[in-house]
């Protein structure tokens, strides 16, 4: 499978706090980074996101006294999950992995810095109506196909990929260039739903 100028590779939060040792480690999630290395090379355009939490974010569950990580709340946009403190801004957690090699990268998008609301797309925060501008930053080069890596496959990477196909990308995840945290069946449930969205499962394998 051969990509060009119509393509883009969105490489999702590749960053020490989901990596082992960090504050939302996702099992085996630095293995995915020699993985987004090695096909990032035949990609022109390349977009990587940043989770980038500002301090006491109402998606942690340290902002919510009685709770705990991995609980379920109602926000006013709808279901959320808590989560250990991860990310913040300026800190070593939030920054992308040392070992990430794609200088060819254009534009680092960081998302969920809006303190009252969650954000797991890297085309919308979790109340589906606040942008981030992706959208229009693709169109406006002439993207019309998505594909996509990284962390973690059950929520930021599933959550873009829909966003995507509403936005009306042809929209494929690499399976192997992504982990995933898979609570209470969201990654099964994940995929079910990429599916029905028209998202293309594909491996690093078929790109070259």
């Amino acid at each position: 499978m051969r990509f060009g100028m119509k393509d883009v590779l969105i490489g999702v939060d590749l960053q020490y706090g989901f990596m082992p040792g960090g504050n939302l480690p996702v099992a085996d999630g630095d293995a995915v980074v020699p993985v987004v290395n090695r096909i990032a090379r035949h990609f022109d355009n390349i977009v990587l996101t940043q989770d980038w939490h500002p301090p006491g974010h109402w998606s942690f569950a340290s902002s919510h006294p009685g709770r705990k990580p991995f609980e379920v709340i109602r926000m006013a946009y709808g279901e959320q999950v808590l989560w250990p403190d991860h990310c913040v801004q300026g800190t070593r957690d939030a920054e992308l992995h040392d070992d990430l090699d794609i200088p060819g990268a254009q534009l680092v998008l960081r998302k969920g810095y809006h303190k009252a609301v969650d954000s797991y797309s890297a085309f919308h925060a979790a109340d589906r109506v606040t942008p981030t501008g992706l959208a229009s930053y693709l169109r406006e080069r002439g993207i019309e196909r998505v594909v996509l890596a990284g962390l973690a496959t059950d929520f930021c990477v599933a959550w873009t990929a829909l966003d995507a196909r509403t936005a009306g990308f042809e929209t494929l995840v690499v399976e192997d260039a992504c982990r995933a945290i898979d609570v209470q069946g969201s990654l099964s449930n994940a995929w079910a739903a990429m599916k029905d969205a028209g998202v293309r499962r594909i491996t690093s394998a078929d790109i070259g």
